[in-house]
């Protein structure tokens, strides 16, 4: 009956000899990174602008744009669906609508907006 309560103890006391081990990682490469420096100096990287809105409009000509809002001024449109090819827009003067691309116009970002002319809902 005392084997099994020995073979625990010993057991225990080795884990216990394994923990006092030193936990410091081993450095195996001592050569020194070739792009530290360019690293060290290059220019803060940005992230990449947020969807602040996303909204489907219905015109009156019953076509339909999804539309994303970004927050640096930008929009994206896509003409029938959210999976269609996006053509982004740019804001006019100050980051005020209209926002505009080749072929594209469009005045506003809340539920109601004209796009290319036309009066559009959410």
């Amino acid at each position: 009956m005392n084997k099994p309560l020995l073979l625990a103890a010993a057991a225990s006391a080795a884990v216990f000899a394994l923990s006092a081990c030193n936990n410091q990682p081993e450095m195996v490469n001592d050569l020194p990174d070739p792009q530290a420096e360019e690293l060290a100096n290059r220019a803060p990287v940005q992230a990449p602008p947020m969807i602040t809105s996303q909204r489907q409009y219905r015109c009156a000509d019953n076509s339909l744009y999804v539309v994303e809002f970004y927050n640096n001024n930008t929009a994206t449109i896509r003409v029938g669906n959210a999976q269609a090819a996006a053509t982004i827009l740019n804001a006019g003067e100050g980051g005020a609508p209209p926002y505009t691309a080749e072929g594209y116009s469009l005045s506003g970002n809340g539920e109601r907006v004209t796009i290319n002319g036309k009066s559009c809902h959410t």
